[in-house]
Formats: structure tokens, C-alpha cells, sequence
């Protein structure tokens, strides 16, 4: 029956992100304004992201509970960069995305080996090296007072998780073993929009949403964001809202079933 339910969660979660992002595309892109911009217009952002973490990372047949929040992260952060960049000429723009963090000794909240063999103490410690970089092109369908794009991207994602068993109360690992360690990466198509919407002087709302996967890469990923900007001057604008990122991904007996949400804050710079 949890099993049943979670499923059925998680059905309704893609649903409704499904039916945003139609929604958005179904804009007709005859609402253009034209007065798009016919030169080149840049803006990078670095910023920071304070997610929490929750989901399963399974390596071998073993399978950790990850549940932390931003404090538990970054008292086992090690290293990690966040940046976005777009370039924009006339209705069509060009984003990159990138995320690198790796979090060190990070103790699970619960942890099974193969069978259901294992600990449900939280004995096992995961490190764990996670890379997302998005590569998107934008079409504007509207550049009326409130701009909506439209949204296609090739997501990479890459992970290397090493999972170690520190103490057991139960049977060990197969044969004894007290480490296991995976490397997996893949690409994921993804569709979605994107509404800016201005509410006062120098204030908007970002809203975004996109959908992807569809088995290609996970089997399914999406991502909602709803954030705001200050255009502190011409050059630079003041950025912040909250995040959720959710993948879905299986292969030959590594599986990565996670979210990562919570607050971003970034300065973008345009030039």
C-alpha cells in the first residue's frame, strides 16, 4: 500500500508539472510584441543554491536513505561551483546551466544491502560527487509586458557515489564488503517555460517549469521554479527564490530517485 501511494504520488507530481508546461506552450506565438532586441545581450549569473536533499542512491544492490538539509550539507560540503549564463538576440536565446558540488562522509538516515540484509541505523556513510549541466534554447512567445519563452534543453547529468559501511549490527555486505562505489552519467531531453512578469519598478516574478527524461536518460526529471528579480542597476540585478529538482534513474543496478530543493540567491551580470 506505501508503495501504491508513492507511486501515486509521484503521478500527480508529473501530471500537474505536465500540464504547466503545455499550458505555456500552447501560448500562441503570434502574442509576440516585436520589440525584441536585434543585438546580442549577455548576462551571467553565479549564485548560490541552499538545497536540502531527500531519496534513495542504491550502488550494487545496497540502498541508502538520503534525507539532509542544507545545514547537514554543508557541514559535509567539500568543493562545489553554481552558474547560469543566457545570450539573447531578437525572440531566440541560448542558456547554459551548471551545478558541481560533492558532499563528503554524509551519513544516511537508513541504509538495506541486497534482500533486505542490512541496517535501518543509518551505518552507512555516502559520498557522493554530483555535475548537471543544461544546454537550452529559447524561443519567445510573448514579449508583451509579461514575456513567456519557450524551453528546449539536453540535460547531462554525471554522479560518482562511493557508499561506506562504517558499523553493523547485522550481516556484512556480501563477501565482506565494506565499500562499493559506482560512476554513472547520462543526458536527459527536456521541454518546458519560462514567465517573467514585472509587479514594480525594477521587481519581477520568474516562473519556470520544464519536464524531461521520458526514458531516454531517468525515467522521468522535472524541475519548478519561482523566484524574484531586483534590477539594482543597468549592469547588474539581484536574484533569489526557491528551487525544486527531482531525477528518476535506474541502470544495471544503480539507482538515483532524488530531490534537490530549497532556496537560491545570484547576482546576474549583463553586459
Amino acid at each position: 500500500m506505501e508503495q501504491q501511494a508513492m507511486s501515486s504520488k509521484k503521478h500527480w507530481r508529473r501530471v500537474a508539472v505536465t500540464a504547466v508546461v503545455l499550458a505555456g506552450l500552447a501560448t500562441p506565438a503570434a502574442q509576440a510584441a516585436g520589440t525584441q532586441s536585434d543585438s546580442w545581450q549577455f548576462e551571467v549569473t553565479p549564485y548560490l543554491f541552499g538545497a536540502g536533499m531527500s531519496g534513495t542512491v542504491g550502488v550494487g544492490g545496497v540502498s541508502a536513505d538520503v534525507d539532509v538539509s542544507f545545514g547537514d550539507i554543508l557541514e559535509n560540503f567539500d568543493s562545489g561551483f553554481m552558474m547560469m549564463a543566457e545570450a539573447r538576440k531578437g525572440p531566440w536565446g541560448f542558456g547554459f546551466d551548471g551545478i558541481y558540488f560533492k558532499l563528503k562522509d554524509q551519513k544516511t538516515s537508513s541504509w538495506q544491502g541486497p534482500g533486505g540484509i542490512g541496517s535501518a541505523t543509518g551505518d552507512l556513510q555516502a559520498t557522493m560527487t554530483e555535475q548537471v549541466y543544461s544546454l537550452t534554447a529559447m524561443y519567445r512567445l510573448s514579449d508583451a509586458a509579461i514575456k513567456i519563452d519557450a524551453i528546449g534543453a539536453a540535460r547531462y547529468t554525471q554522479l560518482d557515489t562511493d557508499l561506506n559501511l562504517v558499523t553493523t549490527t547485522g550481516p556484512l555486505l556480501p563477501g565482506g564488503t565494506r565499500s562499493l562505489s559506482a560512476s554513472e552519467s547520462w543526458w536527459d531531453p527536456v521541454i518546458g517555460i519560462r514567465v517573467i512578469a514585472p509587479f514594480a519598478e525594477n521587481w519581477t516574478f520568474v516562473g519556470y517549469a520544464d519536464i524531461g527524461g521520458f526514458g531516454m536518460g531517468s525515467d522521468i526529471t522535472y524541475q519548478a521554479i519561482a523566484g524574484v528579480n531586483w534590477q539594482v542597476s543597468e549592469m547588474f540585478a539581484a536574484k533569489a527564490g526557491y528551487r525544486y529538482f527531482y531525477q528518476d534513474y535506474e541502470n544495471d543496478g544503480f539507482a538515483w530517485d532524488m530531490a534537490s530543493h530549497g532556496f537560491y540567491l545570484g547576482l546576474g551580470i549583463g553586459f
